[in-house]
């Protein structure tokens, strides 16, 4: 977040003008040897287009003035990418790392697959919320929707609101914290204490959506893995 707050976007490129392939090579050919804040964008008009800012391999700030469509900042490794406005389906998916900042509502399976980074989501998400999520931390300020953490296997995922249902389906070792409740809990997927070790990690994931001060970490209830469907057993057959 700070990079986006504090960077001054140098180039714009408008999308009435400019092909979205055009745009996202423009992004990919400046490569790793960049530093951060050397180079910043601002992408005007993206109308919900697809497959924005995807496949960055660079420390670039890029500022989307507006709604976008499916998977923008798909693969992002480094940059800092704003969405002013709403995403679509898979923001951030595969991501590696880096931080994503929508300040809207995003749609289903937010955070994908995603290796590493910060999604930060000011709304809401929709179904499947960080599904198979692999070392990511996704913030959601509003509500996640159902089969939230879907086979998490490692990174955090944190919802200030509600959780639909089947929270957890299948979860490995990724830990899921929500200050609201919590509509169901998918297989395998307990309430667990909340220790002072997670407290300090929810804390320090509040500190980087700028929370940290306004809302008391004790609010929260932390999930994660029984750890009974990691080897078969015929008592669990109707679970797997």
């Amino acid at each position: 977040m700070d990079r986006l707050r504090s960077s001054n976007c140098n180039r714009k490129i408008d999308l009435l003008t400019t092909s979205l392939r055009d745009l996202n090579s423009t992004l990919q050919v400046l490569g790793s040897a960049t530093r951060p804040g050397e180079a910043s964008f601002r992408i005007l008009n993206p109308n919900g287009a697809h497959a924005i800012a995807v496949g960055i391999d660079a420390p670039l700030d890029i500022e989307i003035a507006g709604h976008v469509g499916y998977y923008c900042g798909g693969m992002n490794k480094l940059a800092a990418i704003g969405i002013d406005g709403n995403a679509g389906q898979g923001v951030g998916e595969n991501m590696m790392s880096g931080l994503i900042h929508v300040k809207g509502d995003a749609s289903q399976c937010a955070g994908a697959t995603a290796h590493g980074g910060l999604l930060l989501i000011e709304g809401n998400a929709s179904a499947r919320c960080g599904i198979s999520m692999k070392g990511v931390d996704i913030i959601v300020k509003g509500q996640v929707g159902h089969l939230a953490g879907f086979m998490g296997q490692t990174g955090r995922l944190v919802a200030f609101g509600d959780a639909g249902n089947a929270l957890g389906d299948s979860i490995y070792e990724a830990r899921i914290y929500v200050r609201g409740k919590v509509e169901s809990l998918g297989a395998d997927c307990i309430e667990k204490e909340l220790k002072d070790e997670h407290r300090a990690e929810l804390f320090a994931l509040l500190n980087q959506a700028g929370e940290a001060h306004k809302i008391d970490v004790s609010e929260f209830r932390r999930y994660g893995s029984a750890r009974k469907l990691y080897n078969f057993h015929i008592d669990n057959a109707g679970a797997y």
